[in-house]
């Protein structure tokens, strides 16, 4: 999972949960100014000798103020490693992945790829991420030949304000006082390589609208996504989704609680993750992130998203449990 409050969140686990206290701003440099290359920088993986598998990368997480690394990170890698085990032409349409420890900032993670089976239509891959000699994530992924058949799209109900009706982070945590973290204002502000606009306003400071369990995210990268060695533009867009739908998929659970990202005390971490592609489409325009919080008990909350283009195309389907607790 994870947010502006706990990007690091999505590395954490239920009995050792990341508390949101951030590390001194000199510990976690943002970037001078917005650009998407934070997400291709992390999905820029290096060859490995494998150790366990069949075939190893290493990938780098990228800078937040939080203890620990973003769990977008970790899922966007994993997605890399898989899709780049894949030799012919089947396309990512699912992934499904545990977060099991914390994964340090700025720091190697070494992904462990285990080719379990290769058949006609349907291939499926292990991916295991190790850091300081643990296991800290694993996934498994799912690809697809494709094939034709009856078309189905869930469709999008209701009408949100288009992105240019609404501010940016920048520009919405100008304008509005209240107390953060060391370095989040920054971070969600230009740090993350995506351009976030939320329907109803943000949870960064305060639960802006209704205490409701819908909201939707309009999500744009910066800028130009640059090319990535060893993916195709295709798969680099699948991975740039994989990324980014960690961001928010918790918040519609933390707007029903009305709880904000930077409340004192509030602790989050991303325990499971599943993510379904549906149909190719372009992540270098604006896409709607429709989010639902399903269900909040016994320390854990559980979010639904679904990704469409302007034109109404869905793309993915989302779903994250998270713990969530507040002081």
């Amino acid at each position: 999972m994870t947010g502006p409050g706990t990007d690091t969140p999505g590395t954490g686990t239920p009995d050792t949960p990341v508390p949101t206290t951030p590390l001194p701003a000199t510990s976690v440099p943002a970037p001078a100014a917005a650009t998407s290359a934070v997400f291709t920088s992390a999905v820029t993986l290096k060859p490995a000798r494998p150790e366990h598998f069949d075939l190893a990368f290493t990938g780098t997480t990228q800078p937040c103020p939080w203890p620990k690394a973003y769990g977008g990170d970790l899922v966007a890698q994993a997605a890399a490693a898989a899709m780049r085990s894949v030799t012919d032409g089947k396309s990512l349409h699912s992934l499904h992945s545990y977060f099991m420890r914390p994964a340090d900032i700025g720091a190697e993670v070494r992904y462990e790829v285990e080719v379990l089976r290769d058949g006609r239509g349907y291939s499926t891959r292990q991916v295991r991420g190790h850091q300081n000699g643990r296991p800290i994530f694993v996934s498994l992924a799912g690809f697809a030949a494709g094939e034709s058949g009856p078309v189905f799209e869930t469709p999008l109900a209701g009408e949100v304000p288009a992105p240019a009706e609404l501010p940016g982070s920048a520009e919405y945590l100008s304008g509005h006082d209240g107390t953060a973290p060391d370095g989040a204002r920054a971070y969600w502000s230009h740090g993350r390589g995506f351009d976030l606009r939320h329907v109803p306003g943000p949870v960064y400071l305060t639960v802006e609208g209704e205490r409701t369990p819908h909201q939707a995210v309009w999500v744009k990268p910066f800028d130009e996504l640059r090319p990535v060695e060893g993916l195709t533009d295709r798969q680099r867009d699948l991975a740039a989704l994989a990324y980014v739908c960690d961001y928010t998929i918790l918040e519609p659970v933390l707007r029903v609680l009305g709880l904000a990202w930077a409340q004192p005390g509030l602790v989050t971490a991303s325990i499971d993750h599943a993510m379904w592609f549906h149909r190719p489409g372009p992540v270098d325009g604006w896409l709607l992130y429709v989010q639902e919080a399903v269900s909040a008990d016994a320390g854990r909350g559980l979010a639904t998203g679904r990704f469409f283009t302007r034109d109404h195309r869905h793309l993915a389907t989302v779903v994250q449990e998270g713990v969530i607790r507040s002081a």
